[in-house]
């Protein structure tokens, strides 16, 4: 996929859900792993364009973990010209070594997600940019039905009263598999995870399955996401 192909997703999605006002500082998150570079990357050239004047920059939260090596996204982001913060934490000690969790996905996230909140608000930023993805809404929202019983997602633009801050997830309209697509043809520098619970989640678990859904009955994922679309959730009419 092209960089001009995902732009045009991207600014879909800024434009569709007014993400983007003039003057805002746009916290990126990069956890290093295929999305969120690919986000960084489209961001980074919707400035140049966009008719709303807007400031990036990325940040890392460091969970800990001693296998983790950010030296080629240091790189990127000096090539970019983006500012890049990395924030220290012992988030992996916590979670693995003195609590032993054994479901630490939602713990993680939560810890994880204040860190960076904290330090976005520290640089002045008054948004953060995740980089989820149309499979990951439609995930979410099939977790929240198997797991909780309930039509439920995160929506494009979310606001955090506690820190003032809005959440905003441009690449909503992008397939998985645009992604990966892009990466490969531009050799975006991948960080893989290093923490022993990738790839052994309840998340991953559903995205096998809506994969499954999806070569039985082709199609089905476009279906779920307009249902999630004109299905009255919040945020999303």
């Amino acid at each position: 996929m092209k960089l001009q192909q995902v732009l045009s997703y991207v600014r879909k999605a800024v434009d569709d859900y007014q993400m983007i006002d003039e003057g805002d500082k746009i916290a990126v998150g990069i956890s290093g792993g295929k999305d969120s570079l690919t986000l960084l990357y489209a961001l980074h050239s919707l400035q140049r364009f966009y008719p709303k004047h807007f400031e990036i920059q990325a940040v890392t939260v460091d969970l800990g973990f001693d296998n983790l090596n950010l030296e080629k996204i240091k790189a990127l982001c000096s090539d970019l010209g983006v500012m890049y913060n990395i924030v220290k934490t012992d988030i992996s000690q916590i979670i693995f070594e003195e609590r032993k969790e054994t479901n630490p996905c939602s713990l993680c996230a939560k810890m994880r997600k204040g860190a960076l909140n904290q330090a976005v608000r520290e640089n002045g930023c008054n948004k953060v940019a995740y980089a989820h993805h149309k499979d990951d809404v439609v995930e979410t929202m099939l977790m929240s039905l198997i797991y909780e019983g309930r039509f439920h997602t995160f929506a494009p633009v979310t606001y955090l009263d506690r820190t003032q801050l809005s959440v905003i997830r441009p690449l909503m309209y992008m397939n998985e598999a645009d992604i990966v697509g892009f990466v490969n043809k531009f050799n975006v520098p991948v960080v893989k995870s290093p923490c022993p619970a990738d790839g052994h989640t309840k998340r991953e678990y559903i995205k096998n399955l809506l994969r499954q859904l999806n070569l039985e009955n082709p199609g089905v994922k476009e279906r779920m996401f307009t249902a999630i679309q004109t299905g009255g959730l919040k945020g999303w009419s």
